[in-house]
């Protein structure tokens, strides 16, 4: 697992220094912030974002005469989890992109109104702040569908599992049907008649990116890797290849997602 970034590691190793050196215990600081103190050890670990609030209730604590509450400008949210932020550098070199996603919209794909259900279902939760966070990491993600030069080459496949959730809504499908009209993507469904049994084995990405690098990315519930040995391109290639040849042609796929946008509305 990569290591939290440099400036929350930084910060919260300030802000312990500066307790210790005012006598101020790590229970005394949680209780004017209105913090726990598991909370307060976490960010002087690094673990966690020390917040803006509890820099600057630490500086007038510790009398830092404002050189811990000017840390605040240097530390921002992720976007991302930790776990895939080297993929999503990646993925702004792509020129190739093909993707099968299981059991959720793919994100470069999902509304605004999908991308909030998700992530606010998450547990253990995440605060209010990273939702947002996360909300605009994803939407910044999609330009790369439209504004990309020279366009980048998509191909989505999605397991029918997928669209039969319930925050799968019109408003997705027809989302769904926008983009698969783009001339540099194909969008395929995996029917569940048509569905070998790896079709449940999680989700893929294979790109290549300007410098004609490929990388292969899988997911699980705890673990992602990123890759770009032999052995997991060509699992990956092989598995995305077959899985595309079992799913439905682009256009019987739009007319699927079709008949469901219209059940919907």
């Amino acid at each position: 697992m990569s290591q939290p970034p440099a400036a929350w590691r930084y910060g919260g190793n300030q802000m312990k220094r500066w307790r210790t050196k005012a006598n101020v215990s790590r229970e005394q600081l949680a209780e004017a912030a209105n913090y726990s103190p598991d909370t307060i050890k976490s960010m002087e670990q690094g673990v966690r974002m020390p917040t803006s609030r509890v820099l600057a209730v630490a500086d007038e604590l510790c009398r830092a005469e404002g050189l811990l509450s000017s840390a605040k400008d240097y530390l921002q949210r992720e976007k991302f989890p930790r776990r895939a932020q080297e993929f999503v550098e990646r993925e702004r070199e792509a020129i190739t992109y093909w993707s099968y996603e299981s059991g959720l919209i793919p994100g470069l794909l999902q509304t605004p109104g999908y991308m909030r259900s998700l992530i606010e279902s998450r547990v253990p939760p995440v605060d209010e702040e990273t939702v947002e966070e996360r909300i605009t990491g994803r939407a910044e993600r999609q330009v790369m569908l439209t504004e990309r030069r020279p366009p980048v080459a998509f191909a989505f496949t999605v397991y029918e599992a997928a669209l039969r959730v319930p925050h799968v809504d019109g408003e997705q499908l027809h989302r769904l049907l926008e983009v698969s009209r783009l001339r540099n993507v194909e969008l395929q469904v995996l029917p569940f008649e048509r569905a070998p049994f790896s079709a449940g084995m999680g989700p893929m990405i294979l790109l290549e990116t300007r410098d004609h690098e490929r990388f292969a990315y899988t997911e699980s519930q705890f673990v992602s890797v990123l890759s770009a040995d032999p052995e997991p391109l060509r699992v990956v290639t092989e598995r995305l290849s077959m899985l595309r040849a079992h799913a439905l042609s682009p256009a019987e796929s739009a007319r699927f997602i079709q008949e469901m946008a219209d059940a919907h509305d």
